[in-house]
């Protein structure tokens, strides 16, 4: 028990001190907050979801005692509530089909959770600015202007400036969406890879190329695109719940291509332009999320191994 807490101290310390660091504004700081929730999951998997729970619950307590009410709740909302949840998650298991055999909480579920927490998170934060799309739009407006305006600019300036403010106030929510679902993945997949190689993760590693998404998931997601033509906030909450869906199924979309490339010789070919041309152009993925849509019903990887193992592999 001594140990828990102990350990669930030093997270929670570690969790608050890099979602602080980016009060600094410093480039590396930003690095430093989306590494947030890696001291929290690291806890809870490695240890216990109850140690977890302490890092998240002292980290919000001594964010909102310095910064205030809002940063807790931000805090909690966006890092400390999720980071615990998918630690739990993670480490939840069932007795499998043979005696001595347990069957783990699947990754595809793992990476549905980091979607659905981000875009909770995001959905949760629009009474911040208000209650209807007028007042969001202009709460929106109002935070860009403060931050992108300064007192000098010239005519064309503000111009210029009043164009991005418009552009931003748009796509801010459901960018926030999907990236908070890249950050809770990519910290789940650090945390893990940490445990492995400290010998601490105390569950198989999974074989994430092999995982799926439950099919009524591609329905929501669908259902959530064509919610976000809607107009007003339904239409806001789809783009915001679409967003971070379609982030889920880039990630599926990838794991299929892991597999499929699985015996080739030129695999280390395939997937470095893969990742290379995500890096570079971003928008590839979207292809990977429409083939992890489309494989809710042709099912590549089923596909490809009725036909058999390729020669050579």
């Amino acid at each position: 028990m001594a140990r828990l807490i102990l350990i669930g101290v030093g997270a929670g310390l570690a969790a608050a001190l890099l979602f602080a660091s980016v009060a600094s504004g410093s480039l590396v700081s930003v690095v430093l907050f989306y590494l947030a929730p890696l001291p929290i999951l690291i806890a809870a998997i490695g240890w216990s979801h109850w140690a977890g729970l302490l890092a998240a619950g002292l980290s919000a307590l001594g964010l909102g005692i310095v910064f205030g009410a809002k940063f807790l709740a931000a805090y909690s909302l966006s890092v400390g509530l999720p980071a615990w949840w998918l630690g739990y998650l993670a480490m939840l298991a069932r007795p499998g089909a043979q005696p001595g055999m347990l069957e783990w909480y699947p990754p595809g579920l793992l990476v549905l959770w980091c979607a659905a927490l981000s875009a909770l998170a995001v959905v949760l934060a629009i009474p911040y600015f208000g209650f209807d799309q007028d007042s969001l739009d202009r709460g929106l407006r109002a935070a860009f202007e403060r931050a992108l305006r300064a007192p000098s600019d010239a005519p064309e300036q503000a111009t210029d400036s009043s164009r991005l403010i418009e552009f931003l106030a748009v796509v801010i929510l459901p960018a926030a969406s999907a990236l908070g679902a890249v950050v809770h993945m990519l910290n789940l997949w650090l945390a893990g890879r940490v445990l492995r190689i400290s010998g601490n993760l105390r569950r198989p590693w999974p074989d994430i190329p092999t995982m799926r998404l439950p099919v009524p998931a591609a329905a929501a997601t669908v259902i959530a695109f064509a919610a976000s033509f809607l107009p007003g906030l339904p239409g806001t909450v789809g783009a915001i719940v679409s967003a971070a869906l379609l982030i889920a199924y880039g990630a599926l979309g990838l794991a299929i291509l892991h597999a499929l490339t699985r015996g080739m010789s030129m695999r280390p070919v395939v997937l470095g332009g893969a990742y290379g041309s995500l890096a570079v152009l971003g928008w590839p993925l979207l292809l990977a999320s429409l083939v992890g849509l489309v494989d809710a019903v042709v099912d590549f990887r089923g596909r490809a191994a009725r036909k058999g193992p390729r020669p050579g592999s």
